[in-house]
């Protein structure tokens, strides 16, 4: 079996999220959007799509309607069961370090 070694350039940036499909997540600041409704920072939403190669960034489908793209960790944090996981994850690769 051939194993291909990570490019270069995918390397994680510093407090990137590691979000899946139906996580739920808060915006920490206020987001405008032309097409949808502003959403407030507090609001709670799920991530719809997940992708990126070096950046990763979200599109989040937010509970008052509002649905954006181009979301990181600069407009986003996890609640919940997505917080829990995250943070178990991060503790584990602070032992295995």
């Amino acid at each position: 079996m051939q194993f291909w070694k990570p490019h270069s350039l995918a390397k994680p940036h510093d407090g990137q999220l590691d979000l899946k499909l139906g996580d739920k997540v808060r915006a920490t600041s206020d987001l405008p959007s032309a097409e949808r409704p502003l959403v407030p920072a507090g609001t709670t939403g799920k991530v719809i799509l997940a992708n990126g190669f070096n950046w990763m960034r979200y599109r989040v489908l937010f509970d008052n309607g509002g649905e954006l793209g181009d979301l990181d960790h600069r407009h986003l944090e996890p609640i919940g069961r997505t917080a829990k996981r995250l943070e178990k994850n991060a503790k584990k690769a602070a032992r295995s370090a």
